[in-house]
């Protein structure tokens, strides 16, 4: 079945504590809006669309990546209003087929979900996913006096709820402003005489909420990922210029550093750390020396496609590590700048990026000034 998602990234996180709003806090080395982007992307969605707070676009724009892939747009004050304008940016999809309209605070969605989602769809107009509930209920009256409510047929409902596109637009624009806000997009569709069904819930699929959610999703991301670990190597030689570029900074000098591309040693070493965590080849084999595009190329280019192909395999960067080996030019002027500059193309917290200078005490072709070399290390969690 042909279908989109509505990711849900407008509210305002108001009981998560200080800090960024809940989609764009890290979690387990990336943004807790993008667990979600790529979960539903590998499963098959068509296409995407991220509804965020218009403070929010730049930020939701650097997440998302490229727009063929993910659609940002921006929500209203409710709930109910950011999914009307995630659908509003579907306008052109068939009615017929399904959209799952998802909050981004709840990052642990899988294409297992997708799937069951799916097939219970065939035979409704939406579908939820829910858990029975579990813990007895009690309801407090004004005075903290309470009673026991009954549990049997109670479900928690879960996102992400499936629909058949054309029965959710039709019955949001049903929806009378004296109905209230809706709590969900199942009641909305309950409300104009559709049919929701129940699909298996999963405690995997928790909203953060509370700042010690965030606790517990990180124990959770560490548990449902795979540790990798890519190293990478570069050397350039010395030739005319007044500067060389390492790790993204121009940093003056008597001589350039000679490559096909800008010679960036450290962003090469960067790049294969990357791809060698993946198992994805080499720089060589993605960007050869052979290729005329590449001549004086910005090595952040290359830096860029390493990230995407982690992000494709819905991994995440999770620290760095960069050691420039030569004699001159006087690197510890520009360390901090270096870590800046790869913070920014790595979307990592600084603290999350290493970069350190050293020599070889004279001895080899760094020793004699002839180059300079970079290794580094890049440590990448993947999907279990």
């Amino acid at each position: 079945m042909e279908w989109s998602a509505v990711i849900v990234a407008a509210g305002a996180s108001s009981r998560a504590g200080a800090g960024p709003r809940k989609p764009w806090r890290r979690l387990g080395g990336r943004a807790v809006a993008r667990w979600s982007l790529d979960a539903l992307s590998a499963a098959g969605a068509g296409r995407v669309v991220l509804v965020v707070a218009p403070e929010d676009e730049a930020l939701a724009a650097e997440v998302a990546g490229s727009p063929e892939t993910c659609a940002v747009v921006i929500g209203g004050a409710t709930r109910a209003q950011s999914v009307r304008a995630g659908l509003a940016a579907l306008s052109d999809a068939p009615a017929a087929s399904a959209v799952l309209v998802h909050d981004a605070a709840r990052p642990f969605v899988a294409e297992r979900h997708v799937r069951a989602l799916l097939d219970a769809l065939e035979h409704a107009d939406g579908a939820v996913p829910a858990l029975p509930v579990s813990d007895t209920l009690k309801r407090a009256n004004a005075t903290g006096e309470t009673s026991t409510a009954a549990r049997e047929g109670l479900n928690r409902a879960q996102t992400p709820q499936a629909f058949r596109l054309g029965a959710l637009r039709d019955a949001y624009a049903a929806w009378e402003p004296g109905d209230g806000e809706p709590t969900d997009d199942a009641q909305v569709v309950e409300r104009a005489g559709g049919s929701v069904v129940l699909a298996p819930g999963d405690p995997m699929l928790m909203k953060l909420t509370y700042p010690e959610d965030f606790t517990m999703a990180e124990a959770l991301a560490r548990s449902a990922s795979v540790t990798r670990v890519g190293h990478g190597f570069d050397a350039h030689r010395f030739g005319p210029g007044d500067h060389v570029t390492l790790c993204g900074v121009r940093i003056p000098h008597g001589q350039a550093l000679i490559g096909h591309s800008d010679a960036d040693a450290g962003l090469h070493a960067l790049t294969d750390a990357l791809l060698g965590a993946i198992g994805d080849g080499d720089i060589g084999e993605h960007f050869p020396a052979s290729d005329s595009r590449w001549r004086d190329a910005d090595s952040a280019v290359f830096l860029a496609d390493a990230m995407a192909r982690v992000q494709a395999r819905g991994g995440a960067v999770v620290n760095v590590d960069v050691t420039l080996i030569c004699e001159q030019p006087r690197l510890s002027p520009y360390r901090q700048a270096m870590r800046e500059r790869l913070s920014a193309l790595l979307d990592l917290p600084l603290d999350a990026v290493s970069v350190k200078a050293t020599t070889t005490e004279q001895m080899g072709f760094t020793g004699r000034r002839e180059g300079l070399a970079a290794q580094a290390l890049a440590v990448v969690q993947l999907p279990a």
